[in-house]
């Protein structure tokens, strides 16, 4: 008698090798882009990945120099030093005589600062700065940020500002009697 492979066992070897080199072209597939679209696909994703690492990375040493500045600080100011507290103030008499160039970028990151707000949240906290620390503020500002800032003040805030731009120099607020209106300020 003769052996003859029997058709169901050819069938299945058949199969086998199908399956195999099936799973071969997918495992190839996905190893590299077939097409423009999925090179570029991966590519931006690697593109986004890296940028985000090198944003990590910055955010990290900026954390880290703020740290070491506030260490330093802290070292160089005895706690209960009546003197220190005016070397943290932005614009104090202190800062402007070490280092000019300095307390001028405090008043430009502040004007940033105060224009990136929206116009009625920034003058919440606009008018409670001292009159000259509002001017170098208001005079590094754009003209429109600082209207938008003005017209959110109440009118006392607003127009002791506008006297104090006018006139180059900061002055002194004064306070409204209770009725508080044009007549009661003459």
């Amino acid at each position: 008698m003769s052996t003859k492979p029997s058709l169901l066992t050819l069938l299945a070897g058949a199969a086998a090798l199908a399956a195999i080199g099936h799973g071969a072209a997918i495992s190839a597939a996905a190893q590299a882009p077939e097409t423009r679209l999925g090179a570029s696909i991966q590519q931006s994703v690697a593109d986004r990945d890296r940028a985000a690492a090198r944003r990590q990375r910055q955010l990290d040493l900026r954390e880290q120099a703020a740290r070491a500045t506030e260490t330093r600080l802290q070292s160089a100011a005895p706690a209960g030093d009546p003197g220190a507290q005016p070397q943290q103030q932005p614009g104090g008499a202190a800062a402007a005589g070490a280092a000019p160039a300095d307390a001028g970028e405090q008043f430009d990151n502040l004007a940033r600062i105060y224009q990136s707000m929206k116009p009625a949240k920034a003058a919440i906290v606009f008018e409670q700065l001292a009159m000259d620390v509002q001017m170098q503020v208001a005079k590094r500002m754009r003209d429109r940020s600082t209207a938008m800032i003005m017209a959110a003040m109440t009118p006392n805030g607003a127009a002791s500002l506008s006297m104090a731009l006018a006139r180059k120099h900061p002055v002194v607020r004064r306070a409204l009697p209770a009725g508080g209106g044009a007549k009661a300020a003459r």
